[in-house]
């Protein structure tokens, strides 16, 4: 299969430097790892639960459905295009080096704060794992450990890689359901109709108003599986088996994340504790009834092994979206960045920067009372606004006359799906932007939105001065020939 994937490589205007030891149940594993059911719930339970009450569950499903239909285009392109990068060669093809370029650099951005968020998550984790006080500097601490790990893990190549997702994927799922079946068996203090019960949450605002904020639990959890084509060069038969991984991890890390939040919910005693903020970590307080201190020890050790995997996930897709870009000679730095190396077969460089940057997220943190919050909100909008850009370029691309050529394609319901992943994914932007504190000042309570105009405005300035898009690798190939001399750049 090898030869075949290389030289449908070759048709793509590439010659890959990496080595194809990505099995799909390893692509799988990536994408799991990187959605990381548990990673979502426990960063976000807390907060989602005191703003919308047990009914917060609902977003996992709702948030499901229209991730769902992203997954679903995103195959479609990937089984066209198997490129090392995915969202930025991506929208390249379908749409020009400019929008490509603007594309990769929202995702890249938020990719790297992504991984900023988890290893920031992970601090509290690690910090009672090890015995030690959870505050901010032991967290920043704990969190640059977390970097440190992932990225040698990373720098050992794509076989080292494929073999710590797996064993993430495994020990995750596993713990996953271990855990919530003991909560369901030991602690269970509600019964299913807490589910449409709010507990007075949102009295001030409205149900409706704290439902959609505390959807960000739903938001945060779905992206990962993306990822799956982040690799599409190391992985064999990619045009088939990239696809379908993305559509398990949809169908496992959702049904495993909406189960470790049924869990907990249903141990969590007193709602109105939580709610009122008198209760501030929930799910420390539920893992310590449930398994005492030892038993403790045990879950945190394999939460934290989630934490590791995401981070691992995480920057092993942002080190090759910034190979790929460096590749095409799109961003300054370029020859370092796609420097290779020939002993592991990876970027070197692009990988490092994908551990550097976050870590001095991480550390600008400690300014913030409220930091994992924030960090978060950002992250989720900017990626959020790679995918759209890739779900309008694919729809732009489609009404143009692109006829997706990969051995996966959606057939006649292509456009419909096309058009619902572009109408979700417009809401959720709106709803992740959207003020929530009138009683903050204005720069506070629209900073999810202005942070995402600050990255954007500042790639358009970089863009349009320095021109980086002039290269010459292929670009805008699902538009028709006559129109392709100006819809490509």
């Amino acid at each position: 299969m090898t030869s075949t994937d290389d030289g449908r490589l070759a048709d793509l205007g590439y010659t890959s430097e990496f080595r194809r030891d990505m099995s799909l149940w390893a692509n799988f594993s990536l994408g799991f790892t990187y959605l990381s059911p548990v990673v979502g719930i426990y960063t976000l339970f807390a907060v989602s639960l005191a703003t919308g009450g047990p009914p917060m569950i609902w977003s996992l499903l709702i948030v499901g459905a229209g991730q769902f239909l992203v997954a679903l285009v995103f195959g479609e392109i990937v089984s066209q295009y198997p490129l090392t990068g995915g969202i930025y060669p991506w929208a390249r093809r379908l749409w020009g080096r400019r929008w490509a370029w603007m594309t990769g650099w929202v995702y890249l951005i938020a990719l790297l704060v992504t991984i900023a968020s988890v290893a920031y998550g992970a601090g509290p984790y690690l910090s009672a794992f090890l015995g030690i006080e959870v505050g901010t500097t032991n967290t920043i601490l704990c969190a640059l450990v977390i970097l440190a790990v992932a990225v040698a893990i990373n720098l050992a190549g794509t076989r080292a890689l494929a073999m710590a997702a797996i064993v993430g994927f495994t020990a995750e799922l596993v713990g996953a359901l271990a855990v919530g079946g003991w909560l369901l068996f030991t602690q269970r203090h509600h019964g299913l109709g807490v589910l449409f019960d709010s507990f007075g949450a949102g009295a001030e605002t409205g149900y409706f108003a704290a439902f959609l904020a505390a959807g960000l639990i739903g938001i945060f959890q779905y992206y990962g599986f993306e990822a799956c084509g982040d690799v599409a060069e190391e992985v064999p038969d990619p045009t088939r088996r990239i696809p379908k991984a993305m559509r398990m991890t949809i169908y496992v890390g959702g049904a495993a994340a909406t189960f470790v939040c049924l869990a907990l919910l249903l141990a969590v005693p007193d709602f109105g504790a939580v709610i009122s903020g008198a209760s501030a970590d929930p799910v420390s307080e539920v893992l310590t009834a449930a398994f005492g201190p030892t038993g403790l020890r045990v879950v945190l050790g394999v939460v934290l092994l989630s934490f590791l995997s995401c981070a691992l996930s995480l920057q092993a897709a942002a080190g090759r979206l910034l190979y790929s870009y460096a590749r095409d000679g799109m961003i300054a730095g370029s020859g370092l960045f796609r420097r290779f190396s020939a002993a592991r077969h990876v970027p070197p460089y692009a990988l490092l920067v994908a551990a550097v940057v976050p870590a001095l997220v991480v550390l600008g943190s400690i300014i913030s009372a409220d930091a994992l919050v924030k960090i978060i909100s950002f992250a989720t909008l900017g990626i959020y606004l790679g995918f759209q850009m890739v779900v309008l370029a694919a729809l732009r691309a489609r009404l143009r006359g692109w006829r997706p050529s990969g051995p996966f394609t959606l057939g006649t319901a292509g456009l419909a799906i096309n058009v619902g992943a572009l109408v979700y994914g417009v809401l959720a932007i709106v709803n992740m932007i959207w003020p929530r504190t009138p009683g903050a000042p204005w720069y506070d309570n629209w900073l999810v939105a202005l942070s995402g105009l600050v990255v954007v405005g500042l790639g358009a300035l970089y863009l349009f001065t320095a021109r980086p898009y002039d290269g010459v690798a292929p670009a805008g190939d699902a538009i028709p020939q006559e129109e392709r001399s100006t819809a490509a750049e």
